[in-house]
């Protein structure tokens, strides 16, 4: 393999690298985890949008203007106030069932997103362990958080209890945008709401990423450079 060669290999891994990284995950209470996913946003140069549930009804699909969301089955859910679990805007009931990602609500938005925040209640009450997912359309299946006790809910670990354990969740994933968004969690036997406060944004392509490229590729990286650099000094 020629220098020239080696170089465009070596973009070429960087980049598939770069693609690999992990997305930016929030999980905390509703203050903390809306400041960091703001302070995220704007630190990357974009703009946050909010959307506060209010005056919606039990069913299977909420136009709200800039995106709808819908249950990923197609099935009724409840909606409930503000003061079901302390949340700052009404809430939509999901019941995990098996397989998980069928029964969780999924927001389509009307122009390409990457970044999308909400809240939960009501987890980690029971049948732990609980995880919490977000799925971006095309891109990867992103964990949150896992409840192997109700004290790991961090509304409940701040002083929460019942009735007051709403939590904020969200991701970016830079690596692409997207236009819909699904949210389920895998707790089966366990009741959750979801929706409160919708924040969401559309950041550049690799402006936030905390991903760190894996080890093995970096390690196949530096071999194919030092080979490069051995050939070299062989044929000189």
């Amino acid at each position: 393999m020629d220098f020239k060669s080696a170089l465009i290999a070596a973009a070429t891994l960087t980049a598939s690298v770069s693609a690999m990284a992990t997305p930016v995950t929030y999980f905390d209470t509703i203050s903390a985890g809306q400041t960091q996913f703001n302070n995220t946003v704007t630190a990357a140069g974009a703009t946050v949008n909010y959307l506060t549930l209010t005056g919606l009804s039990s069913g299977n699909s909420w136009d709200l203007g800039p995106f709808a969301i819908t249950t990923t089955d197609g099935a009724n859910s409840p909606v409930y106030g503000p003061a079901q679990n302390n949340s700052t805007g009404q809430m939509i009931g999901i019941d995990p069932q098996n397989p998980a990602p069928l029964s969780g609500i999924t927001f389509t938005f009307d122009s390409a997103v990457n970044g999308l925040g909400f809240e939960v209640g009501d987890w980690g009450t029971c049948c732990t362990p609980s995880s919490l997912y977000i799925a971006f359309d095309g891109g990867s299946t992103n964990l949150v958080g896992t409840a192997f006790s109700y004290n790991d809910n961090p509304t409940v670990a701040a002083g929460g209890s019942y009735g007051n354990d709403t939590i904020f969740i969200g991701a970016i994933d830079d690596a692409s945008t997207f236009t819909s968004v699904t949210f389920y969690g895998d707790g089966f036997g366990e009741f959750l709401t979801a929706g409160g406060t919708i924040l969401w944004a559309n950041v550049d392509i690799g402006s936030v990423s905390n991903g760190v490229p894996e080890p093995s590729l970096l390690a196949l990286l530096g071999l194919g450079l030092a080979g490069v650099g051995f050939s070299r000094r062989k044929r000189a």
